[in-house]
């Protein structure tokens, strides 16, 4: 009688879970990925500062800034695998309401069409600027640059995309209630690890931050894709422990962060890397669960800009980095007038250009609306 209840009872509990997600508007998803793209843009300012920056392809100013890397750091861990989880939660959400034609076609106009259009027109640009700035022969160079993720996101889609409308089919099955379990206890978080463990130690990479373009950011990009769909496929399972448990989660990430620093200065074994790495994400979706989970008119604006401004962000760091590092400053004044210069011109272009022009918003990702129509938010 009494497992019988229990069953009844978590049944209800998964039902219920089922209904509320599928109602609710997640609104801290949104935030998180603005704030992870306004992150990635400071993070790429800070790569022109370091003295290893010309060699990955940046402008690199004559004096470092290495200070500012053991924060970068702390970052460089988890703000990939970050937009990767959330673009998995995105599918998971976008697919309640599409069949596996409709997603393909919506996530091709979303996805495949703005990374083809980048890599032909937008990437090239920066190029230039590079290839100008050193003294270099001016020449067009197909290059996917930092639209890689776009591309690795596309091929997520349609490889992962028969499980994900099998696991639509059987919400409810034995997966839904197994996962349910996992993610309410927080020691069911280890198992979501042991993927990204088993990635690490496989693939080894030299440099576990070098996501662009690799087999580690490839591999390590699918298995977050394919967990952050699960953990919202799970209900509310994942959130609710992951609020619970924030600080643990936050108090461990900076223990391995720390640990990092001090005893592997900056180079710990991967597998440690990818522990510290999940620790991060799992307390930021827990902090974002308990604060950002609401609706405002700043998110709605932000929400829309983000994909576009990630688009271009790149050309106005260049652009910024040809202008200032030429001139005789002090390099934190430098730094700022980067960051601040590639801000404003990303959403100077944005505002007044990619928003406005109607056949430029699907070139970028958004849909086309009528003047009179608000832009609306969408975590898909």
């Amino acid at each position: 009688m009494l497992n019988s209840s229990f069953n009844i009872q978590h049944l209800t509990s998964i039902i219920s879970s089922k209904i509320m997600i599928s109602t609710e508007r997640r609104y801290d998803i949104d935030w998180l990925r603005v704030i992870a793209i306004g992150l990635l843009l400071i993070y790429h300012v800070s790569i022109g500062f370091q003295p290893w920056g010309v060699f990955i392809g940046f402008i690199q100013n004559g004096d470092s800034l290495e200070s500012i890397w053991i924060p970068m750091s702390m970052l460089n861990v988890w703000r990939i695998p970050l937009l990767f989880f959330v673009s998995g939660m995105g599918v998971c959400f976008a697919i309640r309401r599409r069949n596996f034609k409709e997603l393909f076609i919506e996530r091709s106009k979303r996805i495949l069409m703005p990374f083809m259009f980048g890599m032909l027109a937008i990437a090239p640009l920066h190029v230039f600027l590079w290839q100008d700035y050193y003294q270099q022969d001016i020449e067009y160079i197909l290059n996917p640059s930092h639209l890689w993720f776009l591309a690795n996101i596309f091929i997520y889609v349609v490889v992962l995309s028969p499980i994900f409308f099998y696991l639509k089919k059987n919400q409810g099955g034995k997966l839904n209630i197994w996962l349910n379990k996992v993610f309410s206890n927080p020691l069911g978080f280890v198992i979501i690890l042991i993927p990204f463990i088993a990635e690490a130690m496989i693939v080894n990479p030299e440099g576990f931050e070098v996501y662009a373009m690799t087999g580690h950011g490839f591999w390590l990009g699918m298995i977050a894709f394919l967990t952050g769909f699960c953990c919202v496929y799970s209900g509310t399972a994942f959130w609710q422990t992951a609020k619970k448990w924030k600080w643990l989660f936050l108090g461990l990430a900076l223990a391995l962060y720390i640990v990092r620093l001090v005893f592997f200065e900056l180079k710990s074994p991967n597998y440690l890397l990818s522990i510290e790495s999940n620790l991060w994400i799992f307390s930021v979706f827990g902090l974002g669960y308990t604060y950002l989970n609401h609706p405002s008119k700043r998110l709605t604006y932000l929400s829309q800009a983000a994909y576009p401004i990630y688009i271009i962000h790149m050309f106005f760091l260049f652009l910024g980095s040809y202008i200032f590092f030429g001139i005789d400053m002090h390099v934190v004044l430098k730094f700022i007038l980067t960051v601040l210069f590639t801000g404003v011109g990303c959403f100077v272009t944005y505002e007044f250009g990619i928003s406005r022009v109607r056949f430029l918003r699907p070139l970028f990702g958004l849909k086309v609306v009528k003047p009179e129509k608000k832009a609306e938010l969408s975590y898909e």
